[in-house]
């Protein structure tokens, strides 16, 4: 390619809207153009980048027995009521009706869809396992979308669906799937990633695990203990946090003047607010009242408290749906409540500890040495604490550690969540009709771009891997409109082609700087200088884009030297 005829121009400063790098070089470099919110076209850097990252993809699915197939991105709407998730899924699907005013979505994901396809072709157990997967446009109704490529509305995504007659079957499968993510994103050129526990949230299943790129940028937090031998997304990490729990005493009704929070409570009567029990109220997806109650320096994670009430959605309680169940706002004690309005939860830090302060259900009082075992006994106790940094790990005892990341990929367990309420069956050995059980696994394209972008860059652009690389060499002609110039980049853009190569060559007679400037945005991990000043010694000079390599070389060494660095680097 030559960078004169190349589609796509570089551009000096970085978008107003722009506040990560891969942002900003992404628009800076020509590889992509927003359209919309969450909506961008990509320019031809940004499709040579995406399709070899989707040629990895495809390599990788193959390997472990994958079949490539196409799905719609319209879809109608009745699959997903089929499947029961057009009720619980919220605003992020895009409905709409069509001309016959049919109901309608656009795919954000394609399990209803790959369902609906195989149980019109496979009816035996003979035809099991079998794994399908597509490269495709998704489209989720973000509602903030961000970070460029990061966070969008419109995006490619590798899905891929596997159908097993049992789950022991699933099992192995998802393990050898998880073995070609991992080399998926090592053969991209992403130098950290996690494999971490996950929550499986919109998509079901038992099972879960997401592929974190490591970046600073990431919307996603992790715990890792210090030997990263215990890896969890914040949604479901747990602690080894251990509570003290002397004998209890008795229950005592104290005077708590306007003290509320649990900070001014426990200053006034003298204790830590670990000593003190929060009251938090939510109302579930059927509107039922949930009163979750947790050490008072602890936070309640609604994602674990989610899962635990199997509700897909929660949402905090007004003070009048509170006072329904006997409870007081401020003062809520689970004492003495209407049992039949209000379901209680308690995280372990309650259960596990004695001698609490709670609340009353009166204003201005509360209550000391509340006893969970004793004044509560049938009591859910579930872990629905959130972790924090330092807490002890549960598997190593040492700090937690946080760190941010991308979510590039997850795979599922979904178990029969979506074959059997859209009857999708087989016969086994015996002929009797059985649901298949399921496993789904996704990577997200673009995303999977800017997370490479994320790790591996400098302040002046992307600094590619030779594997995903739009080019592989760059050449920079200085003073093109010497004929010298001219012949001598021009026979080394030819021969390195025909050595098959990648090239793109600066034949745009513009000053140096402004070139390297350029050449720093494409990223090419190779650069070759043409020079006046480096032909005259029959020479050119050579650097990599890391940094890592600088030379002159010989004008007969350029073709053999650069064919090699590119044999070794993929």
């Amino acid at each position: 390619m030559k960078l004169s005829q190349l589609v796509g121009q570089r551009i000096k400063e970085a978008p107003r809207d722009a506040q990560t790098a891969s942002h900003v070089f992404m628009i800076r470099g020509g590889y992509a153009r927003p359209v919309a919110a969450g909506i961008y076209s990509l320019l031809p850097l940004g499709r040579r980048v995406t399709a070899k990252i989707e040629a990895i993809v495809r390599q990788e699915m193959n390997r472990i027995d994958g079949q490539e197939i196409l799905m719609p991105v319209v879809l109608p709407a009745e699959l997903w009521e089929e499947s029961g998730r057009a009720a619980s899924v919220g605003p992020e699907l895009l409905r709409f009706r069509d001309r016959n005013d049919k109901a309608m979505v656009l795919g954000m994901t394609h399990e209803e869809a790959v369902v609906h396809l195989v149980r019109t072709e496979i009816s035996s157990y003979k035809q099991l396992p079998c794994m399908l997967y597509q490269i495709q446009t998704k489209y989720r109704d973000e509602a903030r979308p961000r970070a460029g490529l990061i966070r969008v509305r419109e995006f490619t995504m590798k899905d891929a669906y596997s159908f097993h007659a049992d789950q022991a079957d699933l099992e192995q499968y998802y393990r050898r799937a998880h073995e070609a993510y991992v080399r998926t994103f090592r053969r991209v050129g992403l130098a950290e990633v996690l494999s971490i526990q996950s929550d499986a949230g919109m998509m079901g299943g038992a099972v879960s695990h997401e592929f974190m790129a490591l970046a600073d940028c990431g919307e996603d937090t992790v715990f890792v203990s210090p030997d990263g031998r215990y890896q969890a997304n914040r949604e479901i990490a747990a602690t080894g946090l251990k509570f003290d729990k002397d004998s209890p005493l008795p229950l005592e009704k104290v005077a708590t003047p306007g003290r509320q929070s649990i900070e001014e409570v426990a200053a006034f009567l003298g204790v830590r607010p670990e000593a003190a029990g929060k009251a938090v109220f939510y109302l579930d997806h059927q509107d039922e009242l949930v009163f979750a109650m947790i050490r008072g320096d602890l936070e309640v994670n609604e994602t674990k408290l989610r899962n635990h009430l199997r509700s897909p959605q929660l949402r905090l309680a007004d003070e009048a749906a509170i006072r329904a169940c006997g409870a007081e706002p401020g003062y809520a004690s689970p004492l003495a409540l209407d049992r039949e309005r209000v379901r209680i939860v308690v995280d372990r830090s309650i259960a596990e500890s004695g001698n609490l302060v709670v609340g009353a259900n009166q204003p201005d009082f509360h209550l000391r040495n509340f006893y969970c075992e004793r004044d509560l006994p049938t009591a859910e106790v579930a872990d629905i604490a959130t972790a924090r940094v330092g807490d002890p790990c549960p598997l190593t005892g040492e700090p937690l550690q946080e760190r941010r990341g991308i979510e590039v990929g997850n795979i599922f367990q979904l178990g029969d969540k979506y074959s059997r309420p859209m009857r999708c069956t087989f016969l086994d050995r015996d002929g009797r009709e059985q649901f298949p059980v399921m496993g789904c696994y996704g990577i997200g394209i673009g995303r999977t771009m800017a997370s490479i972008i994320e790790q591996s860059h400098d302040q002046y652009g992307p600094i590619w891997p030779m594997a995903v690389a739009p080019f592989q060499v760059h050449i920079c002609a200085l003073n093109n409109r010497k004929p010298e110039v001219a012949e001598a980049a021009d026979r080394l853009y030819a021969e390195l082609s025909e050595a098959g190569l990648e090239v793109v060559c600066d034949d745009r007679n513009e000053k140096a700087g402004f070139m390297f400037n350029d050449a720093d945005l494409i990223g090419a991990p190779l650069r070759l200088v043409v020079s006046p000043k480096t032909l005259a010694e029959n020479q050119v000079e050579f650097k990599t884009r890391d940094g890592s390599g600088k030379a002159m070389l010989a004008l007969a060494q350029v073709v053999p030297a650069m064919v090699e660095r590119v044999r070794e680097a993929l």
